[in-house]
């Protein structure tokens, strides 16, 4: 596998050798990389995800050049396309993780590039692969299985490319049941939902976030997101719709988990936190030996 640009990509076994490898370097720092470079360039700010894909490519030994504010770059500002800026990079390293604010960017810098691209999100309506990837690392370790589970995707699902990229993710599992719940002005897009009509993936839609908490395996939350939301009366609105309250954690059956790709603002109240139930800061820790894994199997 060369690019990273979508889960589709990805099929069951391909996924147990991630994993697999990403059980074996979890905890642990090697010199496998020893030389490499690896280029974080990201058009949108990001606090966990460039972090994560910087300690992982340092914890296998490799080298990394970084640039969090590529839209205010010299390059960019001057009207470079983002295909030169990609052509320009490939010179400098051996892989090339990009986020930016158009859907379609990480295709479309694959498609320049000569060396790996690895997509950390593109637009609201792209994906974000590898979140997904580390998502479902969480429901496997924390669970013990994939197949036969109920994921509850709550609050902003019209503009959150994680949760896009794991229901794709999903449908290559066996009894799987899927919940959307949120508002209407923020339901999942179509084209996700038919796409899980073709696999025969059993879904949803609801508005009823109690009755979804007591029965789902595992609850992901997520942010409105005020920055893609632009619309300030809309944006109040429903900013406090489906809050993640301790007694609301307490009513989930034994075992079922919380997970949020982060950061949270007030989607999940502070006293969660303790919940048996809320993985989320262990979801972290996941995420980067799958990040790990991830540049081991491109570069290694």
């Amino acid at each position: 596998m060369n690019h990273i640009i979508e889960t589709q990509q990805f099929d069951r076994k391909s996924i147990q050798e991630l994993f697999a490898l990403a059980d074996q370097l979890s905890g642990h720092r090697e010199e496998s990389l020893r030389g490499k470079i690896l280029a974080t360039l990201f058009y949108e700010p990001s606090t966990r995800t460039r972090f994560s894909f910087e300690s992982a490519m340092m914890r296998l030994g490799g080298n990394v050049l970084t640039m969090e504010n590529a839209k205010e770059s010299s390059s960019n500002t001057k009207g470079e396309t983002l295909e030169d800026t990609i052509r320009t990079i490939n010179t400098y390293a051996d892989a090339i993780v990009l986020r930016h604010s158009e859907t379609g960017a990480a295709k479309r810098a694959a498609d320049a590039s000569a060396v790996p691209i690895i997509n950390a999100g593109d637009g609201n309506l792209g994906q974000h692969p590898t979140q997904a990837l580390l998502d479902l690392y969480t429901i496997q370790k924390e669970l013990g299985r994939q197949d036969g589970i109920h994921v509850a995707f709550v609050g902003n699902l019209k503009y959150y490319r994680s949760t896009r990229s794991l229901a794709y993710l999903l449908s290559k599992y066996e009894d799987i049941r899927i919940s959307f719940v949120s508002a209407p002005e923020l339901r999942m897009s179509d084209d996700v939902k038919e796409y899980l009509k073709e696999k025969n993936v059993e879904f949803a839609e609801t508005e009823d976030l109690e009755q979804v908490m007591r029965e789902a395996n595992v609850i992901y939350q997520t942010r409105i997101a005020k920055e893609w939301i632009k619309d300030e009366y809309a944006f109040e609105k429903l900013k406090g719709r489906y809050i993640i309250t301790r007694a609301r954690a307490d009513t989930m059956k034994d075992g079922a988990i919380i997970i949020h790709p982060l950061p949270r603002v007030d989607e999940i109240a502070p006293d969660v936190d303790e919940s048996p139930h809320a993985v989320y800061f262990k979801q972290i820790g996941y995420g980067l030996a799958v990040r790990m894994a991830i540049l081991k199997q491109i570069l290694g």
